[in-house]
Formats: structure tokens, sequence, C-alpha cells
């Protein structure tokens, strides 16, 4: 019975009915994003996987076969972007520094360590001593990937500018840093006596 419903539900999604795309969702959104949850651990990153995936099903809906089950279909589709939204995190510059941070801890501060959310914030909130220019130049070369030539254009700077900036403004976060992780290091000391 239920099978044949899906199949009628595709069938009239792929005939381009929003009211069958409607009620796919509602069958399926709250368990896609519970499962979504239980890897990314945040709430909103769940949220846009689960969007992504639903943006995905109206998209392809025309190459989605009456015999194939929606249940596994869309949590296929929410492995794929939870695999590539990881992916995503380990390729980030943010997150690379955030390894070597832990790589510079022992093993026990490390289990005591920072997690990640409090290692970004720490990180803007470094940022935020930095001249504006500085800061944004860092913000779109490190965390928008974007090369100094199209930073340049979109700052109206030249790319020579952009830079020293971006070295001067990396140079002086990393002080800022280590300073941190001194903090850090000594107050587990502290802590530990």
């Amino acid at each position: 019975m239920i099978k044949e419903k899906e199949s009628a539900l595709i069938a009239e999604l792929k005939q381009g009915s929003i009211r069958a795309f409607e009620r796919i969702y509602q069958l399926y959104a709250k368990r896609l994003l519970a499962y979504s949850v239980q890897y990314t651990k945040c709430y909103e990153d769940a949220e846009e996987i689960v969007e992504d995936v639903f943006v995905r099903l109206w998209n392809n809906r025309e190459k989605i076969h009456t015999t194939e089950s929606l249940s596994a279909l869309l949590f296929i589709m929410s492995k794929h972007h939870l695999i590539n939204a990881y992916r995503a995190t380990l390729n980030s510059p943010v997150y690379e520094d955030y390894v070597d941070y832990q790589n510079k801890l022992s093993v026990d501060e490390a289990a005591n360590g920072v997690d990640y959310e409090h290692y970004v914030r720490i990180i803007k909130a470094a940022m935020k001593q930095l001249p504006l220019t500085q800061q944004r130049i860092i913000q779109l070369a490190k965390f928008a990937s974007l090369p100094n030539k199209e930073i340049a254009i979109r700052l109206s700077l030249s790319e020579q500018t952009v830079k020293n900036q971006l070295s001067l403004g990396l140079k002086t976060l990393r002080g800022l840093l280590d300073n941190v992780l001194f903090a850090f290091m000594l107050s587990i000391l502290i802590y530990c006596e």
C-alpha cells in the first residue's frame, strides 16, 4: 500500500505537481533533518542539506523511476550531501589551521582541548583586532577562497596591496593566535596543579 502511494506521488511529481512535492516534503523532511543533524551536529547545516536535497529532487524529478523507494532515494541524496559537506570542512583553510593548532597541543591537552566552533570564535575575535582592510582581505582570501586578483577588483585595491595586506594580516593573526595558544596552555597548567 505504501509502495503504491509512493509510486503515485512520484508519478505526480514527474508531471510537475507541486502538491505531490509538498506531500513528499511533509513525509520526509523531518526524518531527513534528524538524520542530517546526527552527522553535522549543527541544526542550520542540517536544514541547508535537507533544502538542497529537496531542490535536487525537484530539479531531477523527470529522472526518478516510479519503482524507486522515495525514502531510500532521499536518504542516499542526504548521505551524498553530508559527505560533500564533510569534505568541504576538511578542505577549509580554517579547519586546516584548527588541525595544526590541535597538533601543537599534547595528547592530554587535546582531550581537554578547544572544539572546532570555539576555535573559529577565537579566530574571529583575533581578526577583529586587525585593521578593517586586512580583515576583509583575509575573509575573502581564506574563507571565501578568492584569488588576489578578484579581491583587488572587489575592494578597489591594487593586487600588490592585497598581497601585502594579506601577508601582514596573517602574520599579525598568527601572533595573536600564538598568544591565545600560550594563554590556553598556561590555563591548563594552572588548572592541573
